[in-house]
């Protein structure tokens, strides 16, 4: 089933066309990679998945309520005095879903402390997020967002900053959240060659040409090229 797909879809900001008659599907198995080079629009199309931007031309069609999409931004800048818990910074990935100015039930918590599980960090759970290293807060994000969703992701360079050994364990939880828990996964990255990234599907934004398809055959473009 195609959780979202666009048709001829066009953005860009006043009069700047920077995405131009894009035509993708999204499928609840997926996992995308979405490369090219800086001001290719890829930030551009998630800000127009996400609503926060509206079409120049062509249409987004859903199959998903936006507010039930999970989004991880690529930085997220936290006051150093601001003293948040973990399990504060995870549960307030609930409100895409129960509203801005609504109570945490005990079926929001039950949801945090569950995603907490999931990517096995539940021992931080009342450590203030301040004090974690990079790769932990990366997980803690991601947990955030899992509160939003049970079926698209979308990761806006997860892996910025972070070691080898905390961007491999990173992008192991990642497949493990496409492949075990049904979820579909959209990227931006720029860590196409590395070994445990490569999605299904790779959307390549490049010199104003758009590649979509399978991961075998963009692979096999590249070579050929």
């Amino acid at each position: 089933m195609n959780l979202i797909e666009t048709k001829n879809l066009s953005l860009g900001y006043d009069n700047n066309i920077v995405l131009k008659d894009l035509n993708i599907q999204v499928e609840d198995s997926d996992f995308i990679c979405i490369v090219g080079p800086n001001g290719s629009g890829k930030s551009t199309l998630v800000k127009g998945l996400l609503g926060l931007i509206k079409p120049k031309k062509g249409e987004i069609i859903y199959n998903i309520k936006q507010n039930f999409i999970g989004y991880m931004p690529q930085e997220t800048k936290v006051d150093s005095n601001f003293p948040a818990s973990v399990f504060e910074i995870v549960l307030s990935g609930t409100l895409n879903r129960i509203g801005l100015f609504s109570f945490y039930t005990k079926k929001e918590k039950e949801l945090a402390f569950k995603n907490l599980k999931i990517l096995g960090i539940e021992d931080l759970k009342d450590k203030s997020f301040c004090d974690l290293s990079g790769g932990q807060r990366q997980k803690v994000l991601l947990a955030r967002s899992l509160c939003s969703t049970s079926k698209l992701l979308i990761l806006d360079e997860p892996s910025n900053n972070l070691d080898s050994k905390s961007k491999e364990e990173l992008y192991k939880i990642i497949n493990d959240l496409n492949k075990k828990h049904n979820i579909a996964i959209m990227m931006i990255t720029h860590d196409l060659d590395h070994g445990n990234l490569i999605g299904n599907k790779i959307l390549s934004l490049r010199d104003n040409e758009i590649f979509f398809g399978t991961t075998d055959n963009f692979v096999r473009r590249i070579h050929h090229d």
